[in-house]
């Protein structure tokens, strides 16, 4: 694992590294959750750990990682993980079908709940963030599903079976309306659904971006622009308005699978008259990290 800083001038520098197992997925918890920020990693050996930064008082040159609890889910490996709103929860994609809530409570982690919700690999699992007792979870089944935490075992909400045609990727809910919902898979389309009927949600439109759509990120101010990492194909920074929905612009200088993308979290700066979000995109086997800002006006 590596962290670095960007600075505005154009260049990275490594602050941090560490030998670690294949990590499948890691995320920071959500802003406000903790007095210091978590990070969580989803290991190939089946362990959830949580780190948090340190030494960044005196700039980022000391920036470090220190483990503070982790826990073994499962025999199976864990592919995808994502915090509850409130970061005392973390839903875990296995490469069995299962998924896994395991709590973190005064630095301890503990399995909620655990149950069989797909055939093949579970490639990602979500909470609702408007409705944290809600669940998402997509797999290499073709299966979509939403599972309620409040019965136990957890039940079904609903499960789409017929709409992917190939292995669900990513599963976000936006930020912005409580409604949307957006899912990518193999089959290279993204999909935009509604979900004002929770029992049976509809898919109102979508779009082919050329590629196997493993992650999606909406932008963290600007309601219906999505980035999009299309394996094959690059990057697309997607506008979605209604029941339309159309590529911006694209971003192809990895030479690999583009398998990682989001937006600088915080509202763009202007030094120097940019007002523009930084962009962060990473691939695959090259195993390379590029920085950029969009070319295009971003206005929707």
């Amino acid at each position: 694992m590596d962290i670095a800083h960007c600075y505005l001038k154009g260049h990275l520098d490594m602050v941090f590294s560490e030998e670690t197992a294949g990590i499948f997925d890691i995320k920071w918890s959500p802003a406000g959750g903790h007095a210091s920020p978590f990070l969580a990693q989803a290991d190939a050996d089946g362990y959830l750990r949580i780190k948090i930064l340190g030494g960044c008082c005196n700039g980022v040159e000391g920036a470090n990682l220190k483990e503070i609890t982790n826990g073994k889910i499962s025999n199976s490996m864990c592919l995808y993980l994502d915090w509850n709103p409130s970061a005392t929860s973390i839903t875990v994609g296995l490469s069995d079908g299962s998924v896994s809530i395991v709590s973190l409570l005064e630095s301890k982690l503990e399995i909620q709940d655990e149950w069989k919700a797909h055939d093949f690999e579970l490639w990602t699992t979500s909470f609702d963030i408007h409705q944290p007792n809600l669940v998402y979870t997509g797999s290499d089944d073709c299966k979509f599903s939403c599972w309620d935490l409040r019965d136990k075992p957890p039940n079904v909400v609903f499960q789409s079976s017929k709409v992917h045609k190939m292995g669900v990727c990513c599963i976000e809910k936006s930020p912005h309306d409580p409604n949307t919902l957006l899912t990518g898979s193999y089959d290279e389309y993204l999909r935009v659904w509604d979900l004002r009927s929770m029992s049976k949600p509809l898919n109102k439109t979508s779009i082919n971006l050329g590629g196997g759509v493993w992650r999606v990120k909406h932008h963290p101010f600007i309601p219906g622009l999505v980035l999009a990492a299309c394996m094959h194909n690059g990057f697309a920074i997607v506008a979605i308005k209604g029941n339309n929905a159309e590529v911006s612009e694209t971003y192809k200088k990895h030479d690999s699978l583009a398998y990682g993308a989001d937006w600088q979290k915080r509202e763009a700066n202007h030094i120097g008259g940019n007002t523009k979000p930084l962009v962060a995109t990473c691939s695959f086997y090259d195993k390379l990290v590029r920085v950029w800002r969009p070319g295009n006006d971003i206005v929707l």
